[in-house]
């Protein structure tokens, strides 16, 4: 969905046209796993950060576009809402010193964004769901101004025949409300993490990133608050899926297939299997039409971002070369910036170790089982229990400590990660667990102090995120 369309509206036979085209890209997708054209490189990591936009109240700020061009840094750009922007990163080959060079890129363009913004009298945010953010802010008056965003809308309400979004969120308290349009999803913030990995590995750190997730999301867990009601510890996972609810062919928008999903199984063969779902359960979404040749998969590659999976198959085509990624999406944005390169190196070194388990962790964990252990570790974060390969359930901290950390350790030490890196994020994963204080824990630790103050409670947040400590060395 980072790719602008020409047309907020469609004529009468897009979809169709779309569909036509939509079919011929897969086909030749196919033909291009099994000739096994696809770039073989060493693993490359990259990066989406998104951030809110807050005025000096803390509440959220609908000035993205006059905020980008004022910034006028290309590596930024515009949200769903106009309180939001997303900050890209270049990719890396994954070894070496490549946190250390992320963690000085982040910082960079974190400083350069936050001045831009202080001197418009504002501030930036990097935090799962802005504790501050009124049901009155997510009106479709604060979309922004991509077409995109605004076609998004009107085809999901087409495919819901207009009935609003129902939110039933069941966490320490309850929230229960409906929705009129697609804005609920712009209180969800994330920060992506993308693997670029050769053919032979695709199958096998797509399924460890659908085991990881469950270990990824408790961890990093820096969503508990909306509309002051205590939720999930990463609330932004139920949200996010309620929020853009549209099913696939079977019964329209009551179809078993979500578009924001955990997904309907791992990979077997290659990853073309998630691309076929994609044709054959899902109707199209945003039918723009391109000149571009079937070989630029510009349809199949729209199509695939009008689906979110949480942890979702991406085709790369440059120069005529494609390469195969996988995007992570199920952390949050924040606490902190060492925080976020911590998190990323975690699930980094974690898929990579689970990928060269002599027995395939796919085979001894059934994809039940890992979308049970995702929810309720986003429901429970590091208080949840989660069954593991070994068939045993157990807390989520003995689990990071005993198994997990030390398995990520093994794997960056395979992708050749400098020895000081890996002490050092990894460390700050391990103090994070040992803690037993990840985002969620400090604002819930925050509001049992002091009340349920939500502007109190940002303001607190934002000058611990400006310090720069990671969130284990916050004070309350």
């Amino acid at each position: 969905m980072g790719q602008e369309i020409s047309e907020a509206r469609f004529e009468k036979g897009d979809h169709e046209t779309y569909l036509s085209r939509l079919r011929a890209e897969t086909a030749f997708l196919e033909s291009i796993f099994k000739n096994r054209s696809f770039s073989n490189a060493d693993p490359v990591c990259g990066y989406e950060l998104e951030a809110w936009i807050v005025d000096d109240d803390l509440n959220p700020a609908p000035i993205n576009d006059k905020y980008i061009k004022q910034l006028s840094d290309p590596m930024v750009s515009p949200e769903l809402a106009n309180f939001n922007v997303e900050f890209n990163f270049q990719p890396r080959r994954l070894h070496d010193k490549v946190f250390t060079q992320f963690h000085q890129e982040l910082e960079t363009l974190w400083h350069k964004a936050k001045t831009t913004a202080q001197s418009m009298d504002t501030d930036l945010v990097m935090i799962g769901v802005l504790p501050t953010v009124r049901d009155s802010d997510l009106t479709i008056a604060n979309i922004s101004l991509l077409n995109r965003y605004h076609a998004l809308n009107e085809q999901v309400l087409r495919l819901r025949n207009n009935r609003p979004f129902e939110l039933d969120i069941q966490g320490k308290d309850i929230l229960r409300m409906l929705h009129p349009d697609v804005m609920l999803e712009s209180a969800t913030t994330s920060f992506q993490i993308h693997f670029q990995v050769p053919l032979d590995l695709a199958v096998r750190v797509y399924n460890a990133s659908i085991i990881a997730s469950a270990p990824m999301v408790a961890i990093s867990a820096n969503s508990p608050f909306m509309f002051s009601k205590d939720l999930w510890s990463e609330t932004r996972i139920r949200l996010f899926e309620q929020s853009v609810e549209v099913g696939g062919y079977e019964h329209g928008s009551h179809g078993p297939m979500r578009r924001v999903t955990f997904g309907s199984g791992y990979a077997r063969e290659s990853l073309y299997e998630c691309f076929f779902e994609n044709l054959d359960h899902y109707p199209v979404l945003l039918p723009t039409l391109f000149d571009d040749d079937v070989k630029e998969l510009s349809h199949l590659r729209l199509h695939n971002g009008t689906l979110w999976r949480w942890n979702r198959p991406l085709i790369g085509v440059e120069n005529g070369e494609y390469s195969l990624r996988i995007e992570h999406r199920v952390v949050p944005a924040g606490p902190s910036i060492i925080d976020t390169v911590a998190n990323a190196a975690f699930y980094y070194g974690l898929t990579y170790e689970l990928s060269f388990m002599e027995q395939a962790p796919e085979q001894q964990m059934g994809f039940d089982r890992a979308r049970d252990n995702f929810y309720n570790a986003a429901r429970l974060g590091l208080d949840s229990q989660i069954i593991w390969l070994d068939n045993n359930k157990q807390p989520m901290q003995s689990l990071l400590l005993k198994t997990l950390i030390p398995l990520a350790s093994q794997g960056l030490s395979r992708l050749n990660v400098n020895s000081n890196e890996i002490d050092l994020y990894l460390g700050v994963i391990q103090q994070r667990t040992e803690n037993a204080c990840n985002g969620t824990a400090w604002q819930r630790a925050f509001t049992a102090k002091y009340g349920m103050d939500m502007h109190a409670l940002l303001a607190a947040y934002l000058e611990h995120q400006n310090s720069g400590l990671p969130v284990h060395e916050w004070t309350i």
